[in-house]
């Protein structure tokens, strides 16, 4: 059993929300060619030749998890120190985010990377890089007071994969849907 960077398992918005996320992208996020707009919850992951066996895992677990609105309302960031920040919106509510993500981690618990962090797994959709505190301050609250709140429905998670190379773009292979009302 093996990890690698060119595969995670993500929440992405539906493609009619992505708008504002990607106007902001564009203006300040290096990675907007290389990933789609997300939240993630495993990475690395495992490889793109055992998504067979794993979708059946997936499945039986997700069916069992209620779908649950996601709002993004409010702009954080990641401080790496020596003035480089990562801007991320704030998904909503976290405690169920975090809650399907230990879930899932259940079926794969040696993909737990992003739990590695000095405060744990931390939900965030990346939207940029910012150098410089003043910088990054005014450009948050610039954000703040010009925010149209994005909601939507999380009914699947995704697994997506990119090729090995250094333009490769993430795309989605396989999508787990949660419970569904049937």
């Amino acid at each position: 059993m093996s990890k690698v960077f060119t595969s995670a398992v993500v929440i992405i918005p539906p493609e009619e929300k992505w708008a504002l996320i990607q106007e902001i992208r564009e203006k300040y996020d290096r990675q907007i060619n290389r990933w789609m707009p997300h939240i993630t919850l495993l990475y690395p992951f495992r490889p793109e030749t055992e998504y067979l066996t794993l979708e059946k895992e997936f499945l039986e677990i997700c069916k069992n998890i209620n779908p649950f609105e996601i709002n993004l309302k409010e702009f954080k960031y990641f401080n790496h120190g020596k003035q480089q920040y990562t801007l991320w919106f704030n998904p909503e509510p976290v405690v169920l985010i975090k809650n399907l993500q230990t879930t899932i981690l259940e079926i794969v618990p040696d993909c737990n990377d992003v739990n590695k962090y000095k405060h744990g797994f931390r939900p965030h959709l990346s939207v940029g890089q910012i150098q410089g505190k003043n910088k990054l301050l005014e450009i948050i609250k610039n954000l703040q007071d010009n925010l149209h709140e994005i909601h939507f429905l999380l009914n699947d998670i995704f697994f997506i994969a990119r090729e090995k190379s250094k333009t490769s773009q993430f795309e989605i292979k396989k999508r787990i849907q949660l419970k569904t009302n049937e």
